[in-house]
């Protein structure tokens, strides 16, 4: 780890899904720089890369190109979240280790089985593979209730959670089997504090729609009504002899049932702490239920019981 003695300052390095240009990440780096407590170093995708979850890059090398970020060492790189967090905490480019990875600060939450999709996740995830303390962040972006300052006062919102992990992990106490997972409520300003909370199964629905090669964006999730369903125009008539194209199209969005989730907390709300493991696993009735089943497959797969 980066820390040498007690006089030294922790190192701490950043990743993202949305860009090494985003709002998120521009804003966490200089809040952090601001308070003059920790080494910055961010290494981050050149461009967006939402929704790509755990990819990574095997088939071809990576650039990575130095960028001129006020008060830390940055470096944009070709490749997925996962690459750059990998690439960041492996000493061949910043030769020394972090401290701690934070990813983020996301535009849009990342709860709920969105957690799979998230790019941002995969980004702290891949730090834990790699046996460093990590943390993702996002901000529960709502369009036309959100503004550009939100990122800044999110990433205010998180310096007391990074400061009391960067305690632990100093103090070789954090737990070393789980990293975190942090939702930032659309209101944060008038946040209701922080909650523990667990992965929910929140998700929006959606569907597939064939299209034209000329169609409108589809929204991303941080852009889309919480509470309905998202209809966008497309036009769907396509040209002899050309190949077929089809999009998502979003259908509507299944809430949490359970009050300590992550999902309904940050729409409380709160800011919500999540600890997330390298894998989900499932559920106690489903292990009740396979535990009886397996002994007899043999029995239950003959042709008569088909």
């Amino acid at each position: 780890m980066a820390y040498n003695n007690n006089s030294d300052k922790p190192t701490v390095m950043v990743t993202n899904d949305d860009g090494i240009e985003g709002p998120g990440l521009l804003s966490l780096v200089h809040v952090l720089v601001s308070t003059n407590l920790y080494n910055v170093l961010v290494c981050a995708p050149d461009s967006e890369n939402s929704a790509v979850s755990h990819c990574i890059t095997w088939r071809r090398p990576i650039a990575a190109k130095k960028v001129d970020i006020a008060g830390a060492t940055a470096f944009a790189i070709s490749g997925s979240p996962a690459d750059s967090a990998s690439l960041g905490v492996s000493k061949a480019l910043f030769r020394t280790v972090p401290d701690l990875v934070i990813s983020g600060i996301n535009k849009g939450s990342n709860c709920g089985y969105h957690i799979t999709y998230s790019g941002t996740v995969a980004g702290a995830r891949e730090a834990f593979f790699n046996g460093v303390p990590a943390v993702s962040v996002s901000y529960d972006w709502v369009e036309g209730k959100s503004h550009l300052n939100d990122f800044t006062l999110a990433a205010e919102a998180c310096l007391p959670i990074i400061n009391a992990l960067l305690v632990e992990i100093k103090n070789q106490t954090f737990p070393q089997r789980c990293f975190l997972n942090v939702d930032l409520p659309t209101n944060v300003a008038t946040h209701k504090g922080y909650k523990l909370t667990k992965q929910g199964n929140s998700i929006i629905r959606m569907r597939w729609k064939q299209v034209t090669s000329e169609m409108p964006k589809m929204l991303s999730s941080m852009e889309m009504e919480k509470d309905s369903a998202t209809s966008i125009e497309i036009d769907t008539s396509t040209k002899p002899n050309e190949d077929p194209l089809f999009a998502r199209e979003v259908i509507g969005y299944q809430h949490d049932n359970d009050d300590d989730t992550d999902h309904k907390c940050v729409q409380q709300g709160y800011i919500t702490v999540t600890p997330l493991g390298a894998f989900s696993n499932a559920e106690i009735h489903c292990s009740t239920f396979l535990k009886e089943w397996l002994p007899n497959i043999a029995d239950r797969s003959s042709s008569s019981a088909l």
